[in-house]
């Protein structure tokens, strides 16, 4: 009696194995999505952009009326008006003047928003969460209502044409909000690290500038760069406290190119291309203070 043998036969696939589909991961934009996102950035890019641009192309104009025949500017192209502010004008004391009263805003208005804000975060005191309010609450009140009886206390108190006098004022409007701001921050950092802090010996001041500040980097720099650029675009406070020409900020200086019955624009235009220069500048120093600080610190596993 024979057996059957079974002989095996390897049967060829209908088809060639078509290459595995590639799977988008979460959130991975696709062709069509990375076009209209990256399309969308260089519009408002150069929507942003495009102001900045305008200003410089009219401070180029020679007369101070080029601005009502922008077109005939770009054959008369010339530098003249620069020149003109930094040799005839005060603009080296408005220098000073505004950077005496930002720094010194933003130097005293970071140290007490982050010390409020790192408070309010971590301890329990009566009335902590009015307080935060009641920070807030001042900003409700406008500034045409404060002028006089702000003037009448630094009157006496001898601050009016001071630089204490606005960088005064200035904290009064930039601390309650860098105050929330870094109330936020301090709360994503976690409680232990405090205790870390506290059972190595450290004071609650000791733990803060030490250990949370070197953490809160990043917040410390967007508030510091709110402070700045609030001290100096503030006018208001400033023409009304400061008498003395070469104590004028840079915002009040450009005042000084508008009279009664005349205004000098191209002046103006290039003042101000000018003033952004220091901005830009801190705006830089705070950038990288953001990118570093994203890293800085961290906690032991």
């Amino acid at each position: 009696m024979s057996t059957p043998t079974l002989e095996k036969t390897e049967t060829a696939p209908a088809c060639a194995t078509a290459p595995a589909r590639r799977t988008r991961r979460r959130g991975e934009r696709g062709p069509l999505g990375a076009a209209l996102l990256h399309g969308g950035l260089t519009a408002a890019s150069l929507i942003a952009l495009a102001p900045v641009a305008w200003l410089f192309y009219l401070s180029l104009g020679p007369g101070k009326d080029d601005y009502l025949h922008p077109g005939k500017i770009a054959d008369k192209l010339t530098f003249g008006n620069y020149r003109f502010v930094l040799e005839h004008t005060a603009f080296f004391d408005w220098f000073r003047s505004t950077m005496i009263v930002a720094l010194g805003t933003t130097l005293i208005g970071v140290f007490v928003a982050a010390t409020t804000g790192y408070a309010v975060s971590r301890m329990r005191f009566p009335g902590y969460k009015q307080l935060m309010w009641v920070l807030l609450l001042t900003q409700a009140f406008p500034i045409a209502i404060l002028i006089v009886p702000m003037y009448e206390i630094f009157g006496e108190l001898g601050l009016i044409d001071t630089y204490w006098s606005l960088i005064i004022i200035n904290c009064t409007t930039a601390v309650p909000y860098s105050a929330w701001l870094l109330k936020g921050y301090f709360d994503t950092i976690p409680f232990e690290i405090d205790e870390a802090g506290r059972v190595d010996g450290l004071t609650p001041f000791g733990t803060f500038f030490r250990l949370i500040l070197p953490l809160a980097r990043p917040g410390l720099a967007v508030a510091a760069f709110y402070n700045f650029i609030t001290a100096v675009g503030e006018v208001a406070f400033a023409t009304t406290f400061m008498l003395d020409d070469s104590k004028y900020t840079f915002a009040v200086g450009l005042q000084t190119f508008v009279s009664q019955h005349d205004a000098q624009w191209n002046y103006m235009a290039a003042t101000a291309v000018l003033i952004a220069i220091p901005v830009t500048v801190f705006f830089y120093l705070v950038q990288k203070n953001l990118v570093t600080g994203l890293t800085a610190g961290g906690t032991k596993g």
